[in-house]
């Protein structure tokens, strides 16, 4: 009887095993982006009507320069992210944790982590936003002029920012527990399809 049982054992460990590394494959070939970035805000400044550091309105410019002089440009705003597990998996991908690093114009700038589960669907893009708030005086030796212009490519960017990237460390979750990507990867604007393992994708 204690064989038999232990054979059952075995079969289920097999099985956990295999789905383990179904989804393990599922999570490695699910296709990151980064897909736009809404309510940026400079200093309280909203900068969604907001083209050029001459469009500012005499009190919004009143506010950055009291920023700056007070040594510091507060920005934040959401980067939203899209993640589709390819069509042909057969799997669903389950994103656990997300640790991640925001890079500006390639600057490695502040990093965050997301704690929360994301159910990926074969084939249906899911969005993960990230709320994300940094001074750019920490991370930048530019004139007052130059950190907002920066600022409002961000917010002008629409739907394809050039100069902004995330690099990750995703987690899945298994049946076995967690498992975490071995190396980070780098996620930029783009059209979503099968990573690069080149890359490192």
């Amino acid at each position: 009887m204690h064989g038999r049982y232990g054979v059952l054992l075995l079969i289920a460990g097999m099985l956990a095993g295999c789905t383990t590394l179904q989804q393990t494959i599922a999570l490695r070939s699910v296709a990151f982006q980064v897909d736009r970035i809404t309510e940026v805000r400079m200093a309280g400044v909203d900068l969604s009507r907001v083209r050029t550091y001459s469009d500012l309105s005499l009190g919004d410019g009143a506010r950055v320069t009291a920023a700056l002089a007070s040594g510091e440009l507060p920005l934040s705003f959401r980067l939203h992210l899209l993640a589709e597990n390819p069509p042909g998996n057969n799997v669903t991908a389950r994103l656990s944790r997300l640790r991640w690093t925001l890079l500006l114009e390639d600057t490695e700038t502040v990093s965050g982590d997301i704690d929360r589960e994301y159910v990926m669907p074969p084939g249906r893009p899911v969005e993960i936003p990230l709320d994300i708030s940094l001074d750019l005086v920490d991370f930048y030796e530019r004139s007052g002029r130059d950190l907002v212009e920066l600022a409002l490519n961000l917010s002008k960017a629409g739907g394809a920012p050039k100069q902004v990237a995330i690099r990750a460390v995703p987690t899945i979750t298994t049946p076995l527990g967690p498992i975490t990507y071995p190396r980070p990867i780098t996620i930029v604007s783009g059209t979503l399809g099968h990573p690069d393992p080149a890359s490192g994708r």
